[in-house]
């Protein structure tokens, strides 16, 4: 129990569970978290570890005796007609049957259907009619000759999410955290340890809440994968849906012209779009543009009659280039599908979050701390979507003139969101709201200067506020600053007006680095054969393989032993060598061809898909195969620059060494291991 752990239990006794009590008691129950944790919330919110320890095991046997799994839904089935009523846990969705005028339930993994349920119920929970809901329910079972007649009954049927709040009490307990420690409750809340997080990275954790708490807000986030970017909206709250990118129509999404029936937009606060990038998918233009006059209006047509709807857009897809690369080449926006790389409809978004800046999801990175049960995080979100403060800002700042009515939509949106995340009580400090500001800026810059870059008709804008003395502040993106000559670069066809790209050029030592406008060319190299001796130190990455894989633009590594952890990260530690060689913006493709191990392939190929999502956000293609024929014995490396590099004993050159010790030297640096014995021959395939 760290102090900030002790203190959320103690300030809010009975809303707060242990985060990682979800993943002990879901089993193979495919559920989302806020089931579990409202389960989790009525046995386990406590810090008492006997308390703990028995709610657990409560949890469990509900989940066990009432959650319905799919292949023993047969057994459930007759359980219920043995007993003639049980109470499951299942996800459920109605419709109405016109013909018979009567409104009837199909339950997901019981599966049954046409169950009778009475329309106050319906009434009452109306997103049952799209999407489904997760419940509680008693299903009872009356068979009668009538082959027409149901024999399923419902008796009873509870959504699981919480009944009620004490709104008030949440915000008089907010009063007693600064700052820092909120954003750490709040992290800790969605699921991670805020420790492996900076202030950034956690914000932009928050920002990924606005769309559960603001209106009609409409949220992007391109990146690589395994970075979390669904998650949210799929297992945080049940005010939100997630759905496939290719899995929607106008009908699903706003109304059925036919029937009138209202689609997704009418009943859920969050509507989020996964796999929305690819550029190859097939998009109804008639989507996107009712999709464009959502956006910006909050209201969409049904024939002659306008209807109006708040739900926030959200979409989430994979980007497949580096950042440096997409600036040179396109733009931020690459990835999208052709019918929504539309600035039009681009510009509806209010705020871009850059994903490639969200480290991909480590195990150590979920929380064992304590955090509120989603569900009445979840609640208290839809409760402050009724207030704004948008406002809050302005008593210190003053926005530039120049920037347009919708940018300054974008950003009070944004600024209002977090400022209801993090100060729903009020309170906040001129400097705490200058942060919140400026963090709101970049979202929707970094939407305004791709849109230059798309469009030329966009003019340039000054992001910039003022502080009450008049002082003027300018924002700029991260990329803005890490890639300036790529950034402020307008792609056109056939343009070469870039200065050459600078590249890393490693000296002996590896950890002193020195800057040169091009690398070596290849005809400086020489092909030669070295010989290091046992225990021999002073050898790297860099300084054997550096200069001949410098300037490649396809390389394979063959080494039978790429199986055991060590053999991992020296594959990785070869690949950083490669990216300290290349240029930013370039992409390199790198395959390995190797032996699956025999008894952990499975965690083999763990460590080799995660080298993969690592690399793809530096411009690195990595891909690997297994050949298992046991012809493979050879170890080498072929690039493309004509340049064969044969290793007797692989990658597998250093003595062991403690990978755990972070300040031991030989963890940081290569060339304070000692090596193992081995040779190297450079052989000059054919003429760069």
């Amino acid at each position: 129990m760290t102090d900030l752990n002790t203190k959320i239990c103690d300030v809010f006794p009975g809303l707060v569970v242990r985060k990682d009590l979800v993943k002990t008691v879901k089993g193979n129950a495919i559920v989302p978290s806020y089931v579990l944790e409202y389960l989790l919330g009525q046995y386990c919110a406590t810090n008492d570890e006997d308390s703990i320890q028995s709610g657990i095991l409560t949890v469990k046997e509900i989940l066990a005796k009432h959650y319905v799994h799919r292949n023993e839904a047969g057994l459930v089935r007759s359980m219920i007609r043995e007993k003639g009523r049980f109470k499951i846990i299942d996800k459920v969705s109605v419709s109405l049957n016109d013909k018979k005028d009567c409104y009837e339930a199909e339950f997901a993994n019981l599966g049954i259907k046409k169950v009778l349920i009475d329309s106050g119920t319906v009434k009452q929970h109306p997103k049952v009619l799209v999407g489904g809901v997760w419940v509680i329910a008693d299903i009872e079972y009356d068979h009668i000759e009538d082959k027409d007649t149901v024999p399923w009954i419902l008796g009873s049927l509870k959504p699981i999410q919480m009944s009620h709040f004490d709104y008030e009490t949440y915000l008089a307990a907010r009063k007693q955290f600064t700052m820092e420690e909120w954003i750490d409750v709040l992290v800790q809340s969605i699921g991670f340890n805020p420790e492996y997080f900076g202030e950034r990275s956690k914000l932009t954790q928050l920002v990924r809440l606005i769309p559960f708490c603001e209106r009609n807000y409409n949220l992007i986030e391109l990146g690589p994968k395994g970075t979390g970017k669904s998650h949210i909206f799929s297992e945080f709250s049940p005010h939100g849906i997630l759905i496939s990118g290719g899995e929607v129509s106008v009908p699903k999404l706003f109304v059925n012209n036919t029937t009138g029936k209202i689609g997704l937009v009418g009943y859920w606060d969050t509507v989020a779009f996964d796999e929305f990038a690819g550029k190859q998918k097939k998009v109804d233009k008639a989507l996107v543009d009712i999709m464009k006059n959502y956006m910006a209006n909050k209201s969409f047509s049904r024939g002659v009659e306008t209807l109006g709807a708040d739900a926030s857009m959200v979409f989430v897809g994979n980007t497949e280039h580096s950042v440096p690369y997409m600036l040179k080449h396109t733009d931020l926006f690459d990835p999208l599908p052709e019918k929504f790389y539309d600035s039009a409809f681009l510009d509806r978004l209010h705020y871009y979050i850059p994903g490639w800046e969200v480290d991909i999801i480590r195990g150590e990175m979920f929380s064992r701390g304590y955090g509120f049960v989603v569900d009445y995080l979840a609640e208290i979100l839809r409760h402050l979507r009724n207030q704004d403060y948008s406002d809050h800002y302005k008593q210190h700042f003053t926005l530039s003139a120049d920037i347009s009515t919708r940018d300054q939509d974008g950003i009070n949106k944004t600024f209002s969101g977090l400022m209801k995340i993090l100060f729903p009580h009020g309170g906040a400090s001129k400097d705490e709201i200058e942060k919140v500001l400026r963090f709101s800026f970049e979202g929707r810059k970094r939407v305004k200067d791709q849109l230059m870059r798309m469009d030329s008709t966009y003019a340039a804008v000054d992001f910039s506020y003022s502080d009450s003395s008049g002082k003027k502040v300018s924002v700029k993106t991260l990329e803005e600053l890490e890639y300036p000559r790529y950034f402020h670069h307008v792609v056109a066809a056939g343009d070469e007006g870039l200065p050459e790209p600078l590249v890393r050029e490693t000296e002996s030592h590896p950890n002193a680095e020195s800057m040169t406008t091009a690398p070596k060319p290849t005809d400086e190299l020489k092909e030669k054969h070295i010989v290091v001796m046992e225990n021999q130190r002073g050898t790297s990455f860099d300084n054997l393989f550096g200069p001949y894989l410098r300037g490649a633009r396809h390389i394979t590594i063959t080494d039978p032993y790429i199986r055991l952890f060590y053999q991992a990260r020296n594959l990785m530690e070869l690949l950083e060598t490669i990216v300290r060689g290349k240029s930013e913006e370039d992409e390199v493709v790198v395959s390995l061809i190797t032996v699956a191990d025999e008894f952990k392939s499975e965690q083999q190929g763990e460590w080799l898909d995660q080298i993969q999502s690592a690399m793809l956000a530096v411009g690195i293609h990595f891909t690997y195969s297994f050949d298992n024929s046991g012809s493979q014995h050879a170890r080498h490396i072929v690039s493309d620059t004509g340049w064969k590099i044969s290793l007797d004993r692989g990658l597998d050159i250093f003595q062991q060494y403690d990978m755990n010790d972070a300040f031991q030297l030989a963890n940081r640096l290569q060339s304070q291991r000692p090596c193992k014995a081995f040779e190297v021959t450079y052989i000059r395939m054919q003429e760069s």
